[in-house]
């Protein structure tokens, strides 16, 4: 499991949901570097219209992942993430600019029903 220090300090925030659990989870992961490259392409799916703005949370999220080569991005946010719309306008920026973009899905998209 990879995680970027951009999901690190969004779940550090007091205002997050069960950070402290969140946080739990993250133990043990590698950590991504988001560096200028990642910034640079998650400024191309704002402007590109594959993220909102501003530049922060999904289009970095997002960039990272492809930067990086992860095959799968896992996310709660179905509304600008896990979003079915989403897939093939990521996948045409994305092979535009020589880069695969990920797998974006849900954690109930990896569970089989009984499984516990």
């Amino acid at each position: 499991m990879f995680i970027s220090d951009i999901v690190l300090a969004e779940l550090s925030r007091p205002s997050y949901p069960q950070s402290h659990a969140a946080l739990e989870f993250t133990v043990g992961a590698q950590v991504l570097e988001v560096n200028e490259d990642t910034l640079g392409l998650a400024r191309v799916l704002i402007r590109e219209k594959v993220m909102p703005g501003p530049l922060e949370g999904d289009a970095l999220h997002v960039a990272a992942c492809v930067h990086h080569g992860m095959d799968y991005l896992l996310t709660w946010n179905v509304r600008h993430l896990a979003n079915p719309n989403k897939r093939t306008h990521l996948a045409a920026v994305c092979y535009r600019l020589g880069r695969v973009p990920p797998e974006i899905m849900t954690p109930n998209m990896l569970w089989e029903p009984g499984d516990e």
